[in-house]
C-alpha cells in the first residue's frame, strides 16, 4: 500500500487548500444526495450519509447546504437526480485509474473525463479492464494533534479497533479496514478519543507501477489533480508508486 498511502498523504494536505477555495462543495453535496437517496436522510441510521456529512463539515460547508443536499437526495428538494458511476481508464506510464463520480448529467461527466484524460496523456478503458486490479477497503485518517499518545499505545488501539492494517505518515496515521468493519472501527477510534479526520470507502491496488522518471511522475500528478478538480468526480484511485522524494517536488 506504500504508493497509495503516499498519494493519500498528498491529498490530505491538498484537501486543506481545496477547502479554502470552496472547490469541494459541489462534490460533497452530490455525495450527500446520493447517500440520502440510497439509505434515507437520517445520518444516525445511514452510515454512508454520516460519512458524507463528515466530509462536508471538514470543508466547512454550511449546515443549510447540507440539509438542502439531503432533501435533494430524498426527493424533497427537487432538482435532477444524482447518480453514482465508476469509470475506468489509463494514465501516463500505463497506470490504472478507477474514477468515482456523482452526477446529474452522465454525458457531461463522460465528456469531461475523456477530455481530461486525453489532455494529460491518458485514455478511457472499457468496463472491467482495470477494476480487477483493486480491492475495496475502508480507509481512515487519524490526526496526531496536540494530544500526545505513546506510539505503542496508539498502534495497539488501532489494532484493537478491528483495523486490518495501518501506516504512519508525518502528522497522521492511515488506517485500513474491511468495508463491512469501517463503521465499527471508526466508532471504536472515536470513542477512545482519537481524532478521526476522515473515513471513507476506497480502492487499494493489488499491484503497483513504480514511476521513477520525474517527468512522467509530473504528468501523473497533473492528471490526478485535474481529474480530482472536476466537480462530478468524488474520488480517483490509481496504482502508481512514486518515490516520496519525487512526490515532494510537486
Amino acid at each position: 500500500m506504500s504508493g497509495h498511502s503516499k498519494w493519500a498523504g498528498i491529498k490530505h494536505k491538498k484537501a486543506i487548500v481545496d477547502a479554502k477555495r470552496g472547490k469541494a462543495f459541489t462534490q460533497v453535496a452530490n455525495m450527500i444526495s446520493v447517500a440520502a437517496r440510497s439509505g434515507g436522510g437520517d445520518p444516525s441510521m445511514n452510515f454512508k450519509l454520516r460519512l458524507a456529512i463528515d466530509k462536508a463539515r471538514a470543508v466547512n460547508m454550511p449546515q443549510a447546504n447540507i440539509e438542502r443536499a439531503i432533501k435533494r437526495g430524498t426527493g424533497e428538494g427537487g432538482g435532477a437526480r444524482i447518480e453514482e458511476t465508476i469509470y475506468e481508464g489509463y494514465g501516463p506510464g500505463g497506470i490504472a485509474l478507477l474514477i468515482e463520480t456523482a452526477s446529474d448529467n452522465k454525458n457531461r461527466t463522460v465528456s469531461d473525463i475523456r477530455s481530461t484524460l486525453t489532455k494529460y496523456g491518458g485514455s478511457m478503458a472499457s468496463t472491467g479492464s482495470v477494476a480487477y486490479i483493486f480491492d475495496q477497503k475502508g480507509q481512515l485518517e487519524i490526526k496526531l494533534g496536540e494530544k500526545k499518545i505513546p506510539q505503542d499505545d496508539l498502534e495497539l488501539m488501532i489494532i484493537e479497533s478491528g483495523a486490518s492494517d495501518f501506516e504512519a505518515q508525518d502528522d497522521h496515521y492511515i488506517v485500513y479496514a474491511e468495508p463491512a468493519d469501517l463503521k465499527e472501527v471508526k466508532d471504536f477510534l472515536d470513542q477512545n478519543g482519537l481524532s478521526v479526520d476522515s473515513a471513507e470507502l476506497t480502492y487499494i491496488p493489488k499491484t503497483e507501477i513504480k514511476i521513477t522518471d520525474e517527468s512522467k511522475a509530473g504528468s501523473v500528478i497533473k492528471l490526478m489533480n485535474a481529474l480530482e478538480d472536476l466537480d462530478d468526480i468524488t474520488s480517483v484511485h490509481s496504482n502508481f508508486d512514486i518515490p516520496e522524494e519525487i512526490l515532494n517536488k510537486f
